[in-house]
Protein backbone atom coordinates (compact mmCIF):
# COMPACT_ATOMS: atom_id res chain seq x y z
CA UNK A 1 0.00 0.00 0.00
CA UNK A 2 1.34 3.46 -0.80
CA UNK A 3 2.24 5.70 2.09
CA UNK A 4 1.18 9.30 2.49
CA UNK A 5 3.27 12.12 3.88
CA UNK A 6 1.87 14.72 6.22
CA UNK A 7 3.86 17.57 4.71
CA UNK A 8 5.64 18.57 1.52
CA UNK A 9 8.95 18.88 3.38
CA UNK A 10 8.85 15.23 4.49
CA UNK A 11 7.96 14.08 0.99
CA UNK A 12 10.82 16.04 -0.59
CA UNK A 13 13.26 14.77 2.05
CA UNK A 14 12.26 11.16 1.44
CA UNK A 15 12.53 11.63 -2.32
CA UNK A 16 16.06 13.01 -1.93
CA UNK A 17 17.10 10.07 0.27
CA UNK A 18 15.61 7.68 -2.26
CA UNK A 19 17.51 9.30 -5.14
CA UNK A 20 20.78 9.15 -3.19
CA UNK A 21 20.20 5.48 -2.48
CA UNK A 22 19.60 4.75 -6.16
CA UNK A 23 22.71 6.70 -7.14
CA UNK A 24 24.91 4.52 -4.93
CA UNK A 25 23.60 1.23 -6.24
CA UNK A 26 21.41 -1.49 -4.70
CA UNK A 27 20.98 -1.49 -0.95
CA UNK A 28 20.86 -4.36 1.48
CA UNK A 29 17.46 -3.37 2.82
CA UNK A 30 14.14 -3.62 1.01
CA UNK A 31 13.49 -1.02 -1.69
CA UNK A 32 11.63 2.10 -0.71
CA UNK A 33 7.97 2.20 -1.54
CA UNK A 34 6.74 5.05 -3.68
CA UNK A 35 4.82 7.56 -1.64
CA UNK A 36 2.47 10.22 -2.93
CA UNK A 37 -0.04 12.74 -1.78
CA UNK A 38 -3.73 11.84 -1.97
CA UNK A 39 -5.74 13.84 -4.51
CA UNK A 40 -7.69 16.80 -3.14
CA UNK A 41 -10.95 15.00 -3.88
CA UNK A 42 -10.05 12.54 -1.11
CA UNK A 43 -10.67 15.27 1.49
CA UNK A 44 -12.56 18.30 0.10
CA UNK A 45 -12.39 20.03 3.50
CA UNK A 46 -8.60 19.90 3.72
CA UNK A 47 -6.61 22.90 2.56
CA UNK A 48 -5.63 21.27 -0.78
CA UNK A 49 -9.26 20.25 -1.22
CA UNK A 50 -10.44 23.81 -0.63
CA UNK A 51 -7.95 25.18 -3.15
CA UNK A 52 -9.03 22.61 -5.73
CA UNK A 53 -12.66 23.65 -5.26
CA UNK A 54 -11.85 27.35 -5.71
CA UNK A 55 -12.12 27.44 -9.46
CA UNK A 56 -13.16 30.61 -11.27
CA UNK A 57 -16.35 28.87 -12.36
CA UNK A 58 -17.35 27.93 -8.80
CA UNK A 59 -20.71 29.09 -7.49
CA UNK A 60 -20.55 32.20 -5.26
CA UNK A 61 -22.26 30.32 -2.45
CA UNK A 62 -19.65 27.56 -2.60
CA UNK A 63 -16.80 30.09 -2.55
CA UNK A 64 -18.33 31.82 0.46
CA UNK A 65 -18.64 28.46 2.21
CA UNK A 66 -14.97 27.70 1.53
CA UNK A 67 -13.91 31.05 2.99
CA UNK A 68 -16.03 30.35 6.05
CA UNK A 69 -14.38 26.95 6.38
CA UNK A 70 -10.93 28.55 6.12
CA UNK A 71 -11.72 31.05 8.88
CA UNK A 72 -13.76 28.74 11.10
CA UNK A 73 -12.80 28.84 14.77
CA UNK A 74 -10.42 26.07 15.86
CA UNK A 75 -10.91 23.94 12.74
CA UNK A 76 -10.15 26.46 9.99
CA UNK A 77 -6.61 26.46 8.57
CA UNK A 78 -6.19 30.20 9.13
CA UNK A 79 -6.93 30.07 12.90
CA UNK A 80 -4.73 26.98 13.13
CA UNK A 81 -1.91 28.96 11.52
CA UNK A 82 -2.53 31.93 13.79
CA UNK A 83 -2.26 29.88 16.97
CA UNK A 84 1.31 28.56 16.48
CA UNK A 85 2.45 32.07 15.56
CA UNK A 86 0.90 33.36 18.77
CA UNK A 87 2.52 30.55 20.73
CA UNK A 88 5.88 31.39 19.16
CA UNK A 89 5.46 35.03 20.18
CA UNK A 90 4.67 33.92 23.74
CA UNK A 91 7.77 31.73 23.65
CA UNK A 92 9.89 34.78 22.78
CA UNK A 93 8.04 36.81 25.40
CA UNK A 94 9.24 34.45 28.12
CA UNK A 95 12.83 35.34 27.17
CA UNK A 96 12.53 39.12 27.28
CA UNK A 97 15.03 40.93 29.44
CA UNK A 98 14.77 44.68 29.98
CA UNK A 99 17.29 44.94 32.81
CA UNK A 100 19.80 47.69 32.31
CA UNK A 101 22.53 48.41 31.45
CA UNK A 102 22.65 45.44 29.05
CA UNK A 103 19.13 44.42 27.96
CA UNK A 104 18.75 41.39 25.70
CA UNK A 105 17.45 43.21 22.63
CA UNK A 106 17.39 40.17 20.30
CA UNK A 107 14.49 38.57 22.17
CA UNK A 108 12.47 41.79 21.98
CA UNK A 109 13.13 42.09 18.23
CA UNK A 110 12.00 38.50 17.72
CA UNK A 111 8.87 39.03 19.79
CA UNK A 112 8.09 42.21 17.83
CA UNK A 113 8.30 40.40 14.48
CA UNK A 114 6.22 37.44 15.64
CA UNK A 115 3.64 39.74 17.21
CA UNK A 116 3.45 41.67 13.93
CA UNK A 117 2.86 38.47 11.96
CA UNK A 118 0.17 37.46 14.45
CA UNK A 119 -1.56 40.83 14.06
CA UNK A 120 -1.51 40.48 10.26
CA UNK A 121 -3.05 36.99 10.46
CA UNK A 122 -5.78 38.24 12.80
CA UNK A 123 -6.46 41.14 10.44
CA UNK A 124 -6.61 38.76 7.45
CA UNK A 125 -9.13 36.57 9.26
CA UNK A 126 -11.29 39.57 10.13
CA UNK A 127 -11.22 40.79 6.53
CA UNK A 128 -12.14 37.36 5.16
CA UNK A 129 -15.02 37.07 7.59
CA UNK A 130 -16.23 40.50 6.47
CA UNK A 131 -16.24 39.71 2.74
CA UNK A 132 -18.31 36.53 2.94
CA UNK A 133 -21.49 38.48 2.29
CA UNK A 134 -19.88 40.28 -0.64
CA UNK A 135 -18.87 36.94 -2.16
CA UNK A 136 -22.41 35.61 -2.10
CA UNK A 137 -23.62 38.79 -3.83
CA UNK A 138 -21.34 38.22 -6.83
CA UNK A 139 -22.91 37.05 -10.13
CA UNK A 140 -22.52 33.44 -11.15
CA UNK A 141 -21.66 34.17 -14.78
CA UNK A 142 -18.14 35.17 -15.74
CA UNK A 143 -17.44 38.62 -17.14
CA UNK A 144 -15.81 39.38 -20.48
CA UNK A 145 -12.17 38.14 -20.48
CA UNK A 146 -10.94 41.55 -21.63
CA UNK A 147 -11.71 42.88 -18.15
CA UNK A 148 -9.62 40.18 -16.48
CA UNK A 149 -6.40 41.52 -17.96
CA UNK A 150 -6.75 44.73 -15.97
CA UNK A 151 -6.02 42.93 -12.67
CA UNK A 152 -3.06 40.73 -11.82
CA UNK A 153 -3.57 37.03 -11.14
CA UNK A 154 -2.78 36.14 -7.53
CA UNK A 155 -2.59 32.36 -7.62
CA UNK A 156 0.85 31.53 -8.98
CA UNK A 157 1.62 28.08 -7.55
CA UNK A 158 0.28 24.72 -8.58
CA UNK A 159 -0.65 22.03 -6.13
CA UNK A 160 1.90 19.29 -5.70
CA UNK A 161 -0.50 16.64 -7.05
CA UNK A 162 -0.86 18.68 -10.26
CA UNK A 163 2.89 18.48 -10.82
CA UNK A 164 3.58 14.91 -9.70
CA UNK A 165 0.43 13.22 -10.98
CA UNK A 166 -2.84 12.07 -9.47
CA UNK A 167 -2.07 8.41 -8.87
CA UNK A 168 0.68 6.15 -7.54
CA UNK A 169 1.58 4.81 -10.97
CA UNK A 170 2.39 8.22 -12.41
CA UNK A 171 4.28 9.31 -9.32
CA UNK A 172 6.25 6.07 -9.26
CA UNK A 173 7.26 6.31 -12.90
CA UNK A 174 8.25 9.97 -12.57
CA UNK A 175 10.29 9.39 -9.44
CA UNK A 176 12.10 6.36 -10.77
CA UNK A 177 12.84 8.03 -14.09
CA UNK A 178 14.24 11.14 -12.39
CA UNK A 179 16.31 9.10 -9.95
CA UNK A 180 17.85 6.93 -12.66
CA UNK A 181 18.51 9.90 -14.92
CA UNK A 182 20.66 11.63 -12.29
CA UNK A 183 22.37 8.46 -11.07
CA UNK A 184 26.16 8.40 -11.80
CA UNK A 185 25.99 4.65 -12.41
CA UNK A 186 23.16 5.07 -14.88
CA UNK A 187 25.07 7.80 -16.67
CA UNK A 188 28.10 5.54 -16.95
CA UNK A 189 25.98 2.75 -18.36
CA UNK A 190 24.47 5.09 -20.93
CA UNK A 191 27.87 6.21 -22.19
CA UNK A 192 29.08 2.65 -22.76
CA UNK A 193 27.52 0.83 -25.71
CA UNK A 194 26.35 -2.74 -24.94
CA UNK A 195 28.05 -4.28 -28.00
CA UNK A 196 31.19 -2.16 -28.04
CA UNK A 197 34.54 -3.58 -26.99
CA UNK A 198 36.26 -2.09 -23.94
CA UNK A 199 38.47 0.79 -24.92
CA UNK A 200 37.02 1.06 -28.42
CA UNK A 201 36.38 4.62 -29.57
CA UNK A 202 32.77 5.62 -30.02
CA UNK A 203 31.36 5.15 -33.45
CA UNK A 204 31.20 8.31 -35.53
CA UNK A 205 28.25 9.50 -37.54
CA UNK A 206 27.46 7.59 -40.76
CA UNK A 207 29.31 8.73 -43.83
CA UNK A 208 27.38 11.07 -46.02
CA UNK A 209 27.05 10.25 -49.72
CA UNK A 210 28.42 12.92 -52.03
CA UNK A 211 25.73 15.16 -53.44
CA UNK A 212 24.64 14.38 -56.95
CA UNK A 213 23.94 17.15 -59.39
CA UNK A 214 24.88 18.66 -62.69
CA UNK A 215 28.15 20.54 -62.84
CA UNK A 216 28.95 23.04 -65.49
Amino acid sequence: MPEHYSSIGKAVSAAMRHNIALAHGPQAGPPLQVRYFPPPAADPYSLPGMIARLEVTADPGEVAAIVEEATGALVGPLPQLTEPVAASADWARARLNFDYPDPYVAAFDLWTRLASVHSMLVYAQEELEAVVGDITAMPTALSDPRHHEMVQVKRTRELLHDVMGHGPSDAEATQQQAAVSYSPRAAARRTASPGAEPGAPPAGPPAMAPPTGHHR
